[in-house]
């Protein structure tokens, strides 16, 4: 698989993730009882929140907004400092590590609803497998390789 395309099925991966992110967080912040998404309050008796809008405002944010930023970092690779800081991976661009950090982010926000829904729907299902495709587009060499350190300088 050439870099250019798994690169291009990444950016579009993530550009999706976004998109249906901040929707759903948008209209989980404007409706914070969950009319807009016919979502019942009731799911959240067993969670710590009294509305929808904090997980909205999660939802919206790092799972919608970040994507966004990360996708310009990984057309662009810009040297960024308070990227790099944050960079657990020294040897590769901060771009690629933070896609590794929105693939476990995803997991553990969908993982959490779970816990706290007490429930399963398909859509839980397809977000996990949808994280785990991401992560198995980023470990590919050619795309590992691109966005190592040694190939950017």
């Amino acid at each position: 698989m050439k870099t250019n395309f798994a690169l291009i099925i990444l950016v579009i991966l993530l550009g999706f993730l976004s998109i249906g992110a901040i929707f759903g967080g948008g209209a989980l912040m404007i409706s914070p009882n969950g009319n807009l998404l016919q979502m019942p309050i009731s799911f959240l008796e067993t969670s710590p929140f009294t509305s929808f809008f904090f997980p909205g405002l999660i939802l919206f944010s790092i799972i919608g907004l970040f994507p966004l930023i990360v996708i310009l970092g990984l057309i662009k690779k810009p040297k960024c400092k308070i990227c790099e800081m944050l960079n657990l991976l020294k040897d590769m661009h901060w771009a690629w590590s933070f896609c590794i950090y929105i693939s476990f982010g995803l997991i553990i926000w969908i993982q959490t609803q779970m816990i706290f829904l007490k429930t399963v729907f398909w859509l839980q299902t397809f977000y996990i497998i949808y994280a785990l495709i991401l992560l198995i587009i980023l470990l590919l060499p050619p795309i590992r390789k691109s966005f190592s350190k040694e190939s950017i300088t």
